[in-house]
């Protein structure tokens, strides 16, 4: 347990799952530097249990906004955190919400619109795992970018040795990306009412993509799937099929073959680390995420080409 007059250091990643995943190697390298703080990781409420088996958090603090946007305010009482850590972006929104909180120290990259802050310059085209560790290195606190594997889920799946394709209602996060999505609700607004409508229509998505692949209803998860059973799911299956989601990420976490669509954002922001286990599918060039159509590039991968990078994999066995 931790003390109650432990020192505290408030992590900001109010962001989704394939983010926190990506996360991880600076996560366990505070963990590492600062071993007496109680660590805290302000993201959304429903990751908790992944941030649990990081080994890296001792307490998420519940916080979340709109698509990537930084959240308006934390939920953060007592003593200001004794380090504060912008895990979020690079600035000033996410600067000014942990300087808000007046902490003894504040981590994070430099921007013009926060002088105060003496960080490392921000790399645009900088890998996510790769980009959070040089932040921390510039700080003096080793991490290490490869450093992203998690336990094995307690429970095995109910469904061992099937491929696992995406979409996942309720869990890619990239579903909010219209871009990659290729699916729109044009009347629906922001906030709850618009998630309510984005997972009812992956869910239609996923039972029509059921139906014409024969899968029986049981093998269909049209409500989503609560984290552990996800982590199950991922980490038995066969190979891994997604689009650039946080499922994606999940494969690379356990060490599951997987083969991930991108586009409009390329592999080399947000793509798996380089390993025979895991093919980047991408054609390029470079899209905008937030288009209204899906992007020409995730367009011209098609089922050949997915199949046979399948093929391709390691340890790949034919029915």
């Amino acid at each position: 347990m931790t003390r109650p007059e432990s020192p505290r250091l408030l992590v900001l990643r109010a962001l989704g799952l394939g983010d926190l995943l990506a996360g991880v190697p600076a996560l366990r390298g505070l963990r590492r530097a600062y071993p007496d703080h109680e660590l805290v990781l302000a993201a959304p409420a429903e990751l908790e249990p992944v941030a649990a088996v990081t080994g890296a958090v001792d307490r998420l603090l519940p916080a979340s906004a709109p698509g990537r946007e930084v959240p308006d305010a934390l939920d953060w009482s007592g003593p200001p955190p004794d380090v504060a850590v912008d895990l979020h972006g690079n600035g000033p929104p996410s600067h000014r919400l942990l300087m808000g909180l007046r902490p003894l120290k504040l981590l994070a990259f430099a921007h013009p619109g926060t002088p105060g802050i003496d960080g490392p310059p921000w790399y645009a085209e900088e890998h996510e795992r790769d980009r959070w560790c040089r932040l921390l290195q510039a700080y003096g606190i080793d991490a290490d970018p490869a450093d992203v594997y998690l336990p094995r889920p307690r429970t095995a799946s109910r469904h061992p040795a099937r491929s696992c394709c995406t979409p996942v209602p309720g869990h890619p996060p990239a579903a909010g990306r219209r871009a990659v999505r290729g699916r729109r609700d044009r009347t629906a607004g922001p906030g709850p009412a618009r998630r309510r409508h984005r997972r009812a229509d992956e869910g239609d998505l996923v039972a029509r993509l059921a139906k014409r692949t024969g899968l029986p209803d049981t093998d269909v998860f049209g409500g989503g799937l609560p984290f552990g059973r996800l982590a199950a799911l991922v980490a038995d299956a066969h190979v891994v099929i997604s689009g650039d989601t946080g499922v994606a990420h999940l494969a690379v976490a356990h060490a599951t073959r997987s083969v991930t669509l991108f586009g409009p954002v390329p592999p080399s922001r947000w793509g798996p680390p380089d390993s025979p286990r895991h093919r980047a599918l991408w054609y390029g060039p470079e899209g905008d995420p937030h288009g209204r159509r899906p992007d020409p590039a995730l367009l011209r991968i098609t089922p050949e080409d997915v199949l046979r990078a399948v093929d391709e994999l390691p340890g790949i066995r034919h029915p």
